[in-house]
């Protein structure tokens, strides 16, 4: 469907062809992949500017979170349960039917005449975004091979960066210009643009379809996770974190968690099957995954607050501080991609990836009250160039490492616990800016000099109760004692500086995890050699010639699953198996069982 003409390796006839590039049709199916990952993740950026100007008009200043909080909560929901589903099903009209939600949520959006159906709005839009994120990544995974997969989704990377570019500066404009409607209308020609390139253009032949779908799975998993992550985005703020609330929603959904692992390990067609999640390979992938989601989002949400509330910068300017970041992870993301596929290599990348992020938060920790602007910029650079080389990486070496039947559902894992990351991220470093500013403002203000102390207080000044919130507001800002002001900003200072310290053992997390991964030679073809013997026609040499063949249907077939052996592949790579030893060869494999791995 999507690759050209293919050449025929010279271990055999029966060889499965090797992947050449895509055709016509597969470029025209990667564009439509393209446009609605971008209108997803544009959705999440547009409407950072427009937010105050929302609740403005419809109330809810006290809920403000929540309009941001819908729609992640729900897309960590969905994102398991459609990843596994398309495995059994297809990707095609799951992914249709992702755009189509994403549309509908949109058009809510626009028309919302209140705060709380503006909520449920992002909730529907939440619940495309959890279909089309994995799915983008998953059917790459379908028509393209993990070695020339990297630029590709190198590719992919630099969507979420310019979308991060992009979205601030559309949003004010559309804002300013006509209204904070049209955010949520502006998508809808792009996702119907998408709608119309994957239903003209991606035709996967279809297969039998088997396997039972794991509902016991998805009732356990989904309140679970949805409970956990409200006590996280609700702990510290509206709940103190040892409040008898936060408490019993965490009991209540441990009690859900833990019934979900031991119905995993039960049915036949799991949604996260712990077999998958317990191999080295993609348990430290996922695991480092995680952790990045966590740092970055302490970059990308915390960083503005710093740029306004400590540098004084205006609201515009603070959005605009992020954009050498973006550009530098949009570069080093391409680069990367490009360099994978033609070196095969990618874990040195990971590696220095690692380092360079661990430098960035360094920086942002180092930083000091009265730094000029620039200090900031470089952190913001050294940050954007370790997530460049090491982010999308993840995504590859796990979908190498599994069998194409297992392909949706890791690379559901591994979205899903990005999305994880990104919401506790968001809430642990919300939590401990909250818990840092107050204190920290109040410490300033008392260390003024005696005779500043007594002009504020004959000035009827001294009260220094809500100060953290005129840090952020200029207006109020303006109106407090000149004395006050320098105050506020070095406790900002002192607040956000625990804030950056907090996020970096997450990425020195990532650097140590990334330390241990193996490094799988990529794959040439869509299949494992494991994959290719067992379709009708393909002989023993399709099988020990390490390679796979372009994807008979959209929905692989259940029943055991092939392993793949890295050391297997490692020889088959260098070219070590001859015809004589291939055989035994192949006897070895066939008795490695996936935990070995």
């Amino acid at each position: 469907m999507s690759t050209a003409p293919a050449t025929t390796p010279p271990s055999g006839p029966s060889t499965a062809p090797v992947f050449t590039g895509l055709d016509r049709q597969g470029k025209l199916v990667f564009v439509g992949l393209m446009l609605g990952m971008f209108v997803a993740s544009l959705s999440q950026t547009i409407v950072g500017p427009a937010m105050p100007r929302i609740v403005g008009e419809l109330g809810g200043i006290e809920h403000y979170s929540w309009i941001a909080t819908a729609a992640m909560l729900v897309s960590a929901v969905s994102v398991p349960v459609v990843g596994k589903l398309s495995d059994l099903y297809g990707r095609r009209w799951f992914y249709l039917g992702g755009l189509a939600v994403f549309m509908v949520g949109s058009a809510l959006a626009g028309m919302a005449e209140g705060f709380w159906f503006l909520v449920f709005a992002r909730a529907v839009q939440g619940l495309g975004m959890g279909t089309l994120m994995p799915l983008s990544q998953t059917i790459i995974g379908d028509i393209i091979p993990p070695r020339q997969r990297g630029k590709y989704q190198g590719i992919m990377g630099a969507v979420f960066g310019v979308t991060s570019i992009a979205g601030p500066l559309i949003g004010g404009v559309v804002t300013d210009h006509l209204g904070w409607r049209w955010l949520f209308y502006l998508t809808l020609p792009i996702g119907i643009a998408a709608f119309v390139f994957i239903m003209k253009f991606l035709h996967l032949e279809k297969a039998d379809q088997h396997g039972k779908i794991d509902y016991w799975g998805i009732v356990t998993l989904t309140p679970g996770l949805v409970i956990a992550l409200l006590a996280t985005t609700w702990g510290g703020g509206d709940f103190a974190w040892t409040s008898p609330v936060i408490l019993g929603m965490y009991a209540i959904a441990a009690a859900f968690l833990i019934a979900f692992v031991i119905i995993e390990t039960k049915v036949e067609e799991p949604l996260l099957p712990m077999q998958l999640l317990l191999r080295p390979i993609v348990a430290l992938s996922v695991a480092a995954s995680f952790a990045i989601a966590v740092a970055m989002f302490g970059a990308i949400i915390y960083i503005p607050v710093y740029a306004q509330g400590v540098m004084g910068v205006s609201a515009t300017a603070s959005g605009m501080i992020l954009i050498p970041q973006s550009v530098a992870m949009i570069l080093t993301s391409i680069i990367v991609g490009l360099l994978i596929s033609k070196t095969g290599r990618y874990r040195p990348f990971l590696i220095v990836g690692g380092i360079i992020m661990v430098i960035g938060y360094v920086l942002l920790v180092a930083l000091e009250y009265g730094d000029t602007q620039w200090h900031l910029t470089l952190a913001m650079i050294v940050i954007g160039l370790g997530l460049g080389l090491s982010m999308q990486v993840y995504t590859l070496i796990v979908q190498n490492a599994v069998a194409r039947r297992e392909l949706g559902t890791a690379t559901a894992a591994i979205q899903f616990f990005r999305n994880i990351g990104s919401t506790v991220g968001i809430a642990v470093l919300g939590t401990v800016m909250t818990a840092s500013m107050s204190t920290s403002i109040t410490e300033q203000i008392a260390a003024l000099p005696a005779e500043d102390l007594a002009a504020l207080q004959a000035s009827g000044g001294a009260d220094v109760s809500g100060l953290e919130n005129a840090a952020l507001d200029p207006s109020a800002l303006s109106e407090l004692p000149e004395i006050l002001v320098e105050p506020i900003r070095m406790g900002m200072g002192e607040a956000m500086h625990m804030v950056f310290l907090t996020a970096v053992p997450f990425a020195v997390i990532a650097l140590v995890l990334s330390l241990f991964i193996k490094h799988v030679p990529l794959r040439e073809t869509v299949e494992s050699a494991d994959e290719f013997a067992s379709q009708p026609g393909a002989d023993a040499a399709a099988e020990l010639g390490g390679t796979g063949t372009e994807p008979q249907d959209s929905h692989p077939r259940t029943g055991p699953i092939p392993v793949i052996d890295p050391e297997q592949l490692e020889a088959a790579d260098a070219g070590e198996l001859g015809d004589g030893g291939a055989a035994s060869s192949a006897q070895d494999r066939e008795s490695v069982t996936a935990d070995e791995r």
